[in-house]
C-alpha cells in the first residue's frame, strides 16, 4: 500500500522502545477488551494499548481469543506487511491466537480450552509486563475464561443507548434501569470466579467509544445512566475515541496514531489527528496503568 493511501502519514522510523523499570514480580498485568457486540473498537483499542504500552519501554504480549473475525491477529499482520514493504521498524507484539476446541462432546471442548489458555497465560505470566487479550463479540467460554483472569477489563461501548442494552435494559421514558443484561451478570460471575479462584478482583472500566464532537442530549443522558449503573454493579468511565475515519483507515496498514509523524507539511494543523492523539493519552491515564503520561500526570496535579 503506496503510502498516499493514508493521506500523508509516514510511519517513524524505528519505535522507541527503552527497558522497562526492574519490578519486583514479572507477573503480567492481564488486561481483556470485552463486550459481546461487535463493531465497538475493542481491537482498535487493543491495539492502541499494545503500541502505547511497548513505546512506554514495557515488555508486551497480545493474544487474539476471536478466532472468527481475527480482527486483532489480522491488524498485527498488516502491520508487519508494512514495516516489510516500506523498510521501517515498528514495535510488534508477541502475539498469540487461540482458536476454541473442535472437540463434539462440551465438557472435553471446555477442558481443552481451559488448558489451551491457562498455559499460554502461565507462559507469558513469567515473561511480559503486560498480556493483552481481545476477547470475541459473542458469549463463548473461552470468552468467559477469560474475563475471569483479567485484572483490568475493559468494555468499549458505542455511546448510544442501542449500544448500552449490552449493560443493562432502561426505561425509556424514565432512564431508570430495570435490570442487568446477560454481559453484566456474566462480569459479575467472573468477578466472582476470580475472587474464589486466587483472592484477586477485576478493575471493569467502561470506554465510552465513537463519542460525537458535539454535545447532545443523548451523551447527557448516557452519562447519567452509566453513572448510576456504575456506582451499582461496579465499573468506572473512561473516554474512548471519537469517530474518526483515520481509525479505519490505519487498519489496513497495522498503523496506530502512536506510530504517525503529525508535523509533515501534510498534516500540520489537522486537529481532528491532534485530538485523537490526546484521546489515546486521556484513556491512559484514565485507566491508571503506568507509564510515563501516569507519571507525569502524578507530578503535574493531572495535567496533561
Amino acid at each position: 500500500m503506496a503510502r498516499s493511501e493514508i493521506r500523508g502519514f509516514r510511519a517513524e522510523s524505528e519505535a522507541k522502545v527503552e527497558a522497562p523499570s526492574p519490578r519486583q514480580s514479572r507477573t503480567a498485568h492481564i488486561i481483556v477488551l470485552g463486550n459481546e457486540k461487535g463493531g465497538t473498537g475493542k481491537s482498535t483499542s487493543a491495539m492502541h494499548l499494545l503500541i502505547n504500552l511497548m513505546k512506554d519501554g514495557y515488555t508486551v504480549a497480545s493474544i487474539d481469543l476471536d478466532a472468527r473475525q481475527a480482527t486483532l491477529t489480522n491488524y498485527i499482520k498488516n502491520r508487519q506487511s508494512y514495516a516489510r514493504r516500506h523498510g521501517v521498524k515498528l514495535a510488534v507484539p508477541h502475539h498469540y491466537a487461540i482458536a476454541p476446541s473442535d472437540h463434539p462432546r462440551v465438557p472435553e471442548a471446555r477442558r481443552e480450552d481451559r488448558e489451551r489458555f491457562e498455559i499460554c497465560l502461565g507462559t507469558l505470566g513469567n515473561e511480559y509486563d503486560f498480556i493483552i487479550v481481545d476477547s470475541p463479540g459473542s458469549d463463548t467460554y473461552l470468552s468467559r475464561l477469560a474475563h475471569s483472569y483479567a485484572d483490568t477489563l475493559i468494555t468499549p461501548l458505542n455511546d448510544s443507548f442501542f449500544d448500552l442494552d449490552v449493560l443493562v435494559r432502561v426505561d425509556p421514558d424514565s432512564l431508570d434501569i430495570t435490570g442487568l443484561s446477560p454481559y453484566s451478570e456474566m462480569v459479575w460471575e467472573q468477578r466472582k470466579e476470580r475472587a474464589r479462584r486466587d483472592g484477586g478482583s477485576i478493575d471493569w472500566i467502561v470506554m465510552r467509544n465513537r463519542l460525537s464532537h458535539l454535545g447532545s442530549r443523548n451523551m447527557q443522558n448516557m452519562s447519567e445512566v452509566l453513572d448510576k449503573l456504575g456506582k451499582r454493579i461496579g465499573f468506572r468511565s473512561a473516554p474512548g475515541y471519537g469517530e474518526r475515519v483515520i481509525f479505519r483507515e490505519l487498519f489496513l496498514c497495522g498503523l496506530t496514531m502512536l506510530d504517525l509523524r503529525l508535523d509533515s507539511a501534510e498534516v500540520s494543523g489537522n486537529r481532528s489527528h491532534t485530538a485523537a492523539r490526546q484521546e489515546i493519552r486521556d484513556l491512559m491515564l484514565a485507566i491508571g496503568l503506568p507509564g510515563p503520561q501516569t507519571q507525569l500526570a502524578a507530578s503535574s496535579g493531572g495535567a496533561t
